[in-house]
């Protein structure tokens, strides 16, 4: 199964066209096994491409790079992808029973206006100085089913194969105390095992489980430490409206994991957040409050002031501590998500 695969754990980022060009060659000689695919071309003119894996009658969707920040989701799909063509013996019965459609960066320009930092990981100091965040209006994740050329090229890629049992999309956070898992809410009785395994995962790889209970806020419900709900269009809406902000509600429609849904057949729907910066540190522990990250948060514009002083290195509030999460680590996780989350949409 996945878990057996050689994937690769350079603790680097890809390089995306050598990447691209890669995957192409090695679809080129596995036939009908692992097509490559292109989508058609972003806003500003890079190719969204993909690949459809196996030949099953189960069906999943995964994507990478909605926001142009998050680079483990994209390497995570990249390096599966290549492991699993190099190894396709090894997930033969994978492949038998599931069709997958990958498309590992929905957000290449994104993804280059966020380069120069993902090129020097792990700075923490470039990486708070250059990550670029799409803002509502333009951010993909909530702009289905048209408000970018990219969420309308994905929009009639899912429609020509729908329905699916299975969506994942792999996202990220900048730093946070440790692992967290988003499961949309229609699956919260029917995602045990999945969950008991991120769990699990989790503590393997010596991480926290990122434990925030925002209360429903934007549509994120807390379901225990480390997992909540899935964020919706309509509840974003419902947040800025209330807070007065007519302009930014308006400029959310609904994400990748409603409009899988509105294609029918009850999907499992997924987000996983895993963070490139792990905060950590001794505080008074409260139930649902991330008190480090909240802490770091906090001192975060100082820490940038310093660095535009010309400060090399960073200087965190007592008793703070913060690493770089090895990208070959992340990875793992991932893919470990998948896993699971295959076996539970069965």
């Amino acid at each position: 199964m996945i878990k057996d695969l050689l994937v690769r754990q350079a603790d680097s980022f890809s390089e995306p066209l050598e990447t691209r060009a890669e995957i192409e060659a090695l679809c080129g000689a596995m036939g009908d096994a692992a097509r490559f695919i292109s989508l058609g071309i972003s806003e500003e003119g890079r190719e969204i491409h993909g690949v459809i894996l196996g030949r099953g009658s189960r069906k999943a969707s995964l994507i990478g790079g909605s926001h142009g920040d998050e680079p483990l989701g994209p390497e995570a799909l990249r390096r599966f992808i290549i492991a699993g063509i190099e190894e396709k013996e090894k997930i033969e019965d994978l492949l038998e029973e599931w069709t997958l459609y990958i498309i590992p960066q929905v957000n290449p320009d994104g993804e280059e206006r966020n380069a120069s930092w993902i090129r020097r990981w792990p700075s923490l100091k470039d990486y708070l100085q250059l990550a670029r965040r799409e803002p509502p209006g333009r951010d993909i994740e909530f702009g289905y089913p048209d408000m970018r050329e990219e969420n309308r090229l994905l929009t009639r890629f899912w429609s020509n194969h729908s329905p699916f049992r299975l969506h994942i999309s792999f996202h990220g956070m900048g730093y946070s105390e440790g692992a967290l898992l988003l499961v949309e809410r229609h699956w919260i009785d029917r995602t045990g095992a999945v969950r008991k395994a991120f769990t699990r995962s989790a503590e393997e790889n010596g991480l926290m489980l990122h434990d925030h209970n925002r209360k429903g806020e934007k549509g994120f419900y807390y379901i225990g430490p480390g997992f909540s709900t899935t964020p919706e269009g309509k509840m974003m809406r419902f947040h800025f409206e209330s807070s007065g902000d007519s302009e930014t509600a308006s400029q959310f429609r609904s994400s990748s994991m409603e409009w899988i849904r509105s294609l029918g057949g009850d999907p499992l729907c997924l987000v996983t957040e895993l963070p490139l910066f792990v905060i950590e540190g001794e505080a008074e522990r409260e139930p649902g409050v991330p008190v480090l990250y909240n802490r770091f948060r906090e001192a975060q514009e100082d820490i940038l002031e310093s660095f535009s002083r010309g400060k090399k290195t960073v200087s965190l509030p007592e008793g703070l501590r913060i690493r770089p999460l090895p990208v070959g680590m992340g990875v793992g996780m991932l893919l470990g998500v998948l896993e699971s989350a295959l076996e539970a949409a069965r």
